[in-house]
């Protein structure tokens, strides 16, 4: 395992879509552990595969001490409204209030190709909403109710 450098924002690699993982080997078994030991090294709860530099549809979490490892995830199911702060590994010190779902259930894969579903509410939710957006090429800030504060026009 290896830390790997996160991508900063102003990186346009951030504000691309990411692909499916199409093989499940190796090469993403080792991006996984990557990626978790990055998350941990960080301090984070949560980092997506674009911010390490790979448009790779995974994600890995911890939140409350559940770790997961989402691959190709898929939002089936989102209920609720909760707004709270959040900041990110690729922004630096900004953080702001983001709308989000209260309770979601999501599909994705395991590092084997085995699929399955998570359902949370609360921070588990937030988290997942946070880091899935990051494989689409959205950004925390990009839907923080304080950027006008912070991000002049």
């Amino acid at each position: 395992m290896a830390v790997r450098k996160i991508v900063k924002i102003g990186d346009e690699l951030l504000r691309k879509k990411s692909k499916p993982v199409k093989h499940f080997d190796e090469d993403l078994w080792e991006l996984l552990d990557d990626m978790k030991e990055s998350m941990y090294k960080n301090d984070g709860m949560g980092l997506a595969a674009p911010q390490v530099g790979v448009l790779r549809r995974c994600v890995v979490i911890d939140v409350n001490g559940l770790y997961a490892e989402l691959i190709n995830p898929k939002i089936t199911f989102q209920d609720g409204e909760d707004i709270e702060e959040e900041g990110c590994l690729s922004v630096g010190s900004f953080h702001g209030r983001v709308k989000r779902p209260y309770k979601l259930t999501v599909e994705a894969y395991d590092r084997y190709g085995y699929q399955f579903v998570l359902s949370g509410e609360k921070m588990l939710a937030r988290c997942v909403c946070h880091e899935l957006d990051h494989l689409d090429g959205i950004l925390f800030v990009d839907k923080s109710l304080d950027k006008d504060k912070y991000f002049k026009k």
